[in-house]
């Protein structure tokens, strides 16, 4: 079983060192990850600069770009055969609710799985220090899981470990994304010189949509497993959206026959 795992925290993050270790009990594990963070860069691919990658070892390999690059360049250029399955992280620090929007940890993942390939995102709660080991365990278990069972078309998973001892985490909860909000996003500062300049940043100082909630699970000290599927159209409303067609058709039928109209030659 070939395994490809990549990050946003860098190749030389102990994320990615301790995730590759642990993988390397039921796989043969490449590496294919940014030579420097690239954190919330989303799902971003390099358009405008040559890609270089340089080969660390046998398969560890170092690129100049984004996440969901890495995996392209793993998928379609380096590794000899595709991989069984994707594995993104340990991201420092958790990706919940609307954070996969920005998050390289989970845009990696999901660049595998519009390739085709199944993909799992990890990631870990911490603060001056990151309990990789713990994460690296629950990796495994979820990517056991996935070589047994698959996973449905166009979906990927999105893991994350709270920041406790392996025998304070009360178990797995299966969860959905919940919406966060910051206190003053944005921060105003000046230089030396009088300018301004700013930081997206802020405080998370709510949650939304509780139901089965990714950060509730966290909170409580539970591995959370959000399935999460490429396909974001909202098919519930598709029906009342239709209703705007006749209005937003108005008119446009008249015109091209006029349009016709115009352009016929006279009698």
């Amino acid at each position: 079983m070939r395994i490809l795992v990549t990050n946003d925290d860098g190749i030389h993050s102990p994320g990615i060192a301790a995730l590759a270790k642990a993988l390397a009990a039921i796989g043969e594990v490449w590496i294919v990850a940014p030579d420097r963070e690239r954190t919330a860069v989303a799902h971003a691919v390099t358009l405008h600069k040559p890609l270089r990658l340089h080969q660390l070892s046998p398969r560890t390999y170092a690129v100049n770009g984004t996440p969901v690059d890495c995996v392209n360049l793993a998928l379609l250029k380096v590794m000899p055969k595709p991989p069984a399955i994707v594995v993104s992280g340990i991201n420092k620090g958790v990706n919940l609710g609307d954070d996969v929007m920005y998050s390289g940890t989970v845009s990696a993942a999901m660049e595998g799985t519009i390739l085709g390939i199944p993909s799992v995102a990890v990631s870990q709660e911490g603060g001056d220090i990151f309990r990789f080991d713990v994460g690296a365990r629950y990796a495994v278990r979820v990517v056991r899981l996935v070589f047994a069972h698959g996973l449905p078309e166009e979906t990927l998973v999105n893991v994350n470990i709270p920041n406790r001892p392996r025998r304070e985490i009360r178990g797995v909860r299966v969860t959905c994304l919940s919406r966060r909000r910051f206190h003053n996003p944005i921060i105003e500062k000046l230089d030396p010189h009088g300018r301004k300049y700013y930081w997206i940043a802020g405080e998370r100082i709510s949650w939304s949509r509780s139901k089965d909630a990714d950060h509730e699970a966290i909170e409580e000290g539970f591995v959370s497993i959000t399935p999460i599927h490429l396909d974001t159209t909202h098919y519930g409303v598709l029906d009342q959206f239709r209703a705007w067609e006749p209005m937003m058709n108005r008119g446009i039928k008249k015109s091209s026959t006029a349009q016709s109209a115009i352009g016929r030659p006279g009698k």
